[in-house]
């Protein structure tokens, strides 16, 4: 009986143990200071409230004696940049709003899912659309905006780290709520 008992008793003593397992990698929790937003007082034919958590505008370039513009929006705390471009329309309305487009339709290969919203403010003339970008694409957010008469904005999300959702996904966030403020605070120089 003793031989029974021993090992049994042994056999539950070293049964009996707490298994670990390793934890899965995890991400940082992100969190950002809540917005505060400023009117836009850089030298271009239009004007919007920007995040005071972005850096100074000062990338600006110009081509084509002005028809074309450039605007460099840095967040060096969210390694992200919002890149705006300005056109002047001369009857290529179609045109511009058609390379916008497949510029979007491009990110499709990496993207799990393209969301695509209309904008209207017509009390500022504004008409546009704002594209949400979901997975591992190399922009999270795209847009653009325009009277249809003489202005046209395209502008993009991109972050200065390899695309990973899941880890981008707070200050994708963050920026894509800051995009929707240009859209609905962007005003026409004239």
């Amino acid at each position: 009986m003793k031989k029974i008992i021993i090992p049994l008793f042994a056999l539950f003593l070293t049964g009996c143990k707490d298994h670990y397992l390793p934890k899965p990698q995890a991400y940082l929790r992100l969190e950002y200071p809540s917005p505060k937003y400023v009117r836009s007082d850089i030298p271009v034919p239009f004007e919007f409230d920007k995040n005071t958590l972005s850096e100074p505008i000062t990338s600006i370039t110009s081509e084509n004696n002005g028809q074309s513009l450039g605007v460099t929006i840095n967040y060096p705390e969210l390694k992200g940049t919002i890149y705006l471009t300005y056109k002047k329309v001369d009857d290529n309305l179609i045109d511009l709003l058609r390379d916008t487009q497949t510029l979007t339709q491009k990110h499709t290969l990496k993207a799990d899912a393209i969301e695509s919203n209309l904008f209207e403010n017509p009390n500022n003339r504004v008409y546009g659309m704002f594209y949400e970008v979901g997975g591992n694409a190399a922009s999270q957010s795209q847009f653009y905006a325009t009277d249809s008469l003489n202005h046209f904005i395209n502008g993009s999300l991109y972050f200065y780290a390899k695309p990973n959702y899941d880890s981008l996904y707070p200050a994708a966030v963050y920026l894509k709520n800051d995009i929707r403020r240009i859209m609905e605070s962007l005003e026409w120089k004239d």
